[in-house]
C-alpha cells in the first residue's frame, strides 16, 4: 500500500470513528490539526507521513470521553496500522505521539517528557494551535456547554498551579480555561512556524477577554 492510500484509509477511518462526536474535537478538528501540522512540516526536517498519521489519530479516543483512560487512543490507532500492515518503526513513533502530545501531560512531566521527536513538536504545534485564535474559544465555550459549565463567575478565581490529575478534574468556568491552558500555549511552541500563528492567535484572545469583561461589567 503506498502513503497516499494509507492517508485515505486513516482518514476514512477517523471519519467514521469520529461521526457524533463533541463539536471541539471532532473531524473537523481532526482536519484542521492535520492541515496545521502539514503546514508547519515544510518548515521542519521531519516525516511526513509519521507527522500525517500522528495528526489524524492523536485525538482517536479521547481520554476526557472514555473516563480518563489515556490507553484507549494509543491501542485504537495501534490496531488500525496493525491491520493497514504499516511498519512497527512507524507505529511506535505514532502511538508514542498520541500518549505524549496532551497539555495535560506537561503539567505532570514539567518539560522532561519521556518521549520527544520533531515528528511530536510539530503535531504537538498543530493541536495546540487549534486550542487558541477564534476557533479556539469557539472550541472552549462548546465543550463548556458539553460539560454544563459556567460561562464566568467572578467569585471562581483560575488555579494557575494545577497538577495533571488536578487539571483532568477540574470544572471551572470556561473563562477561568483562558488563563490556566490557553494563553500559556503561545510559549509552548516549540516551531517557528507554530510560533509565528501563536502570536496573531494570542492577541486575538486577549482582545476577545478585554471585550467580555466590557460586556459583563458595562
Amino acid at each position: 500500500m503506498n502513503n497516499s492510500q494509507l492517508i485515505d484509509n486513516t482518514i476514512a477511518f477517523v471519519k467514521d470513528t469520529l461521526r457524533g462526536a463533541e463539536g471541539g474535537h471532532d473531524w473537523f478538528h481532526i482536519y484542521r490539526v492535520y492541515k496545521n501540522a502539514t503546514h508547519i512540516a515544510k518548515g521542519e526536517k521531519v516525516d511526513s507521513l509519521i507527522v500525517a498519521l500522528g495528526a489524524l489519530l492523536h485525538d482517536i479516543a479521547d481520554a476526557k470521553f472514555h473516563d480518563g483512560d489515556e490507553t484507549v487512543g494509543p491501542r485504537v490507532a495501534k490496531a488500525f496500522l496493525e491491520a493497514q500492515e504499516v511498519d512497527e518503526e512507524i507505529i511506535e513513533h505514532v502511538v508514542k505521539i498520541i500518549e505524549n502530545i496532551s497539555y495535560k501531560n506537561s503539567l505532570e512531566n514539567k518539560g522532561t517528557a519521556a518521549f520527544n521527536s520533531m515528528e511530536l513538536q510539530v503535531v504537538q504545534d498543530a493541536d495546540r494551535l487549534d486550542a487558541i485564535g477564534a476557533i479556539g474559544i469557539a472550541r472552549a465555550f462548546n465543550y463548556g456547554g458539553f460539560k454544563n459549565r459556567e460561562l464566568y463567575n467572578p467569585e471562581i478565581k483560575p488555579n494557575l498551579n494545577m497538577g495533571k490529575e488536578e487539571y483532568k478534574k477540574a470544572t471551572a468556568p470556561t473563562i477561568n480555561h483562558f488563563y490556566e491552558k490557553l494563553l500559556l500555549l503561545k510559549d509552548k511552541m516549540n516551531t517557528t512556524t507554530g510560533k509565528l500563528v501563536a502570536e496573531q492567535r494570542h492577541q486575538f484572545m486577549l482582545d476577545y477577554l478585554e471585550q467580555f469583561y466590557s460586556e459583563w461589567n458595562p
